[in-house]
């Protein structure tokens, strides 16, 4: 009997690889070049790297499953994923503390000026006066999203003795420590710190921009941790340049690798999309992989 075949196009950790070759599948690990080994196999599993367009799709005739390992899935065409017969998963539970605790770790290197405290030492400088914070115990967190993360990150910041108003589109109110506002502008008007948790969606795209921006407290802090595309980069550059917005940590962007002007300006904190790398969420994901893979077995 042939074993499934389970191409894996982008890079993960070993203790994630092992756990796919333990299904019994014969597994392909970033074979070189792509699509012709995507002849026959049955799974492929990717991260954020590669893109699933009809293109590849037309030398992977033999594909049932495409899984992501990853919450998003915008680098994924589903409708012609759909017209095909390819079933598309991802593992949403898998990175969710993971995300959280980094989002709460940028918060937390805003307020206090960690990023730039570490660099001016390293050049020489002894910038204590100049490097005074601020407490996040008493201020307003809002989350834009309030779902597993967004919910997650809420929780955290709450126990810490942030304020923690949410607004969710389409509204929600399942969580007890988070106050839900009635509209974006209610939640812009009044957080001290928003953080991003919503998908990349066309309804999405640009949701903070130079108007929605005006909204803001001067001095907030943005977080995004989400999608680049729930940004407008030019708006956020005039904002941070400005000053309207103290500080934005960002660890993802509409094109990666990422390299625009962001980069000029010493009140952004950037990050490489690393939010979900630990090597536990690595290996909840690969666990869910696996598991996924076994279904299609059985």
């Amino acid at each position: 009997m042939n074993k499934m075949k389970v191409v894996i196009s982008d890079d993960v950790i070993p203790q994630m690889l092992e756990l796919i070759k333990e299904t019994g599948a014969e597994v392909a690990y970033k074979p070189e070049p792509l699509y012709p080994a995507l002849a026959d196999a049955e799974v492929l599993v990717i991260r954020s790297a590669t893109k699933v367009t009809p293109e590849l799709l037309s030398h992977a005739k033999k594909l049932k499953m495409i899984i992501r390992g990853g919450v998003g899935l915008d680098n994924v065409d589903q409708e012609e994923c759909k017209k095909l017969g390819i079933e598309v998963a991802n593992t949403p539970t898998a990175s969710t503390n993971a995300v959280a605790e980094f989002a709460l770790a940028l918060i937390l290197s805003t307020v206090r000026n960690i990023p730039k405290a570490d660099s001016s030492m390293k050049a020489g400088k002894w910038e204590k006066k100049q490097l005074k914070g601020t407490e996040i115990s008493g201020k307003t967190l809002g989350l834009i999203g309030c779902g597993r993360i967004g919910s997650s990150l809420g929780e955290k910041a709450s126990s810490l003795g942030m304020k923690i108003l949410g607004y969710n589109p389409p509204p929600r109110h399942d969580c007890n420590f988070i106050e839900y506002a009635d509209t974006l502008e209610e939640l812009l008007s009044q957080a001290d710190v928003i953080s991003l948790h919503v998908p990349s969606t066309p309804e999405t795209e640009n949701m903070i921009n130079a108007q929605t921006i005006s909204q803001m407290k001067d001095g907030a802090i943005i977080i995004n941790t989400a999608r680049g595309t729930i940004i407008d980069e030019g708006a956020l550059y005039d904002a941070c340049k400005s000053g309207k917005i103290r500080t934005a940590a960002l660890d993802v962007y509409p094109t990666e690798p990422y390299t625009g002007k962001l980069t000029e300006l010493d009140n952004v904190i950037l990050a490489p999309h690393i939010a979900a790398s630990t090597s536990e969420a690595q290996i909840r994901i690969g666990e869910e992989i696996a598991k996924k893979i076994r279904s299609l077995m059985d």
